[in-house]
């Protein structure tokens, strides 16, 4: 009788001991698509509303007045698109972990590894995006001698302010992002190693 209740206390501690890392695991990835939604709309926000208008002098007592706007640059538009994605699918990854955690046996293995997939497509997609418009960003604040692309940072404060605050929330995003796919093929390496 003494052997046979010595060799459950291990069983039901090692059974403890893999639901905690479970739910740690859902718990992690639920917060990071949180924090994945949040930074994305936050970064979308602000770079949607990065409109300035300056009067610029053309010849002496005249000037006229020009806008900087997000929608000027195809790769800003690009970024946005690219946000607006990763938004909508943290919306819906989101809810799915949600009810993944209220659930007792969490995601399945098919639907884990569907995540890895995706969160790698994504992560690429905003850091392309991030890369395109950081880009640009680059060329608005220092400019380009050899093609005589003027900078325009000194003039539009406000407006770079904004698009550099979504730049780096987008960063953030795509870190987000990284760290997701680490965590789903972690979780999904341990499902495998226990089969």
């Amino acid at each position: 009788m003494a052997s046979s209740d010595a060799q459950e206390a291990p069983l039901k501690s090692s059974t403890h001991e893999h639901e905690y890392k479970s739910s740690f695991g859902l718990v992690a990835d639920v917060a990071l698509r949180v924090l994945l939604f949040a930074t994305a709309l936050v970064a979308i926000i602000v770079m949607v509303t990065s409109e300035q208008t300056k009067k610029i002098p053309v010849a002496p007592g005249i000037s006229i007045s020009r806008a900087a706007k997000f929608n000027h640059a195809p790769a800003f538009i690009y970024f946005v698109a690219a946000l607006s994605v990763a938004c909508l699918y943290s919306i819906i990854t989101g809810a799915l972990s949600a009810f993944a955690l209220l659930k007792s046996d969490g995601h399945s293995t098919k639907m884990q590894a569907h995540f890895v997939m995706f969160d790698a497509l994504l992560l690429g997609i905003v850091a392309a995006a991030t890369g395109a418009a950081g880009g640009v960003a680059y060329i608005g604040l220092k400019g380009n001698s050899h093609t005589n692309w003027k900078k325009i940072c000194h003039t539009y404060g406000s407006f770079c302010f904004h698009f550099s605050a979504s730049l780096i929330l987008s960063l953030i995003s795509a870190i987000t992002l990284l760290l997701l796919v680490w965590l789903s093929v972690y979780v999904l390496s341990k499902k495998v190693a226990r089969r």
